[in-house]
């Protein structure tokens, strides 16, 4: 599999889980707002007495029915918008060979091929000296990230 192919994938899997998360969020507000509803308007009874209880409860959830609302399709607009821009890059792994060779200093960097572990000796020559070649070094490419100023 490329590594375009699995960034795209890791993306599209996060994606679906924040939707998914927002979506049960967004059917608990739409519940609360119907129970809010709900309590509102069975509050007064067919006397015309009302019930103080049921508009206070009737009140509070519906302030948590849309602040919960509300939070959660901002967060859907928000992730939408950021996974777009998310890219998960693996990183390059790198390897190091240099001639075994006292007098010879020659080293050659190239990426991670499997296999290949730290002394362990290759059989192309060195092509300086022609002595042997072994693997010195593997480690991971690091970028440093851009810096960004608060303006």
């Amino acid at each position: 599999m490329a590594k375009d192919d699995q960034t795209s994938a890791s993306t599209k899997k996060i994606a679906n889980y924040i939707a998914m998360i927002v979506a049960v969020v967004m059917a608990l507000a739409i519940i609360a707002l119907i129970l809010a509803a709900s309590l509102y308007y069975s509050g007064t009874t067919a006397t015309g007495s009302t019930q103080s209880g049921d508009y206070t409860a009737a009140g509070i959830l519906a302030i948590i029915g849309l602040i919960a609302l509300s939070m959660s399709s901002f967060t859907l607009f928000q992730s939408r918008r950021q996974v777009a821009e998310m890219k998960i890059q693996i990183p390059k792994v790198m390897t190091t060979i240099g001639c075994t060779n006292p007098g010879c200093a020659t080293k050659i960097i190239r990426e991670f091929q499997r296999g290949d572990f730290v002394y362990k000796e290759l059989d192309k020559p060195c092509e300086k000296c022609g002595g042997k070649q072994m693997v010195t070094a593997i480690y991971k490419e690091v970028k440093e990230k851009e810096k960004t100023y608060a303006v």
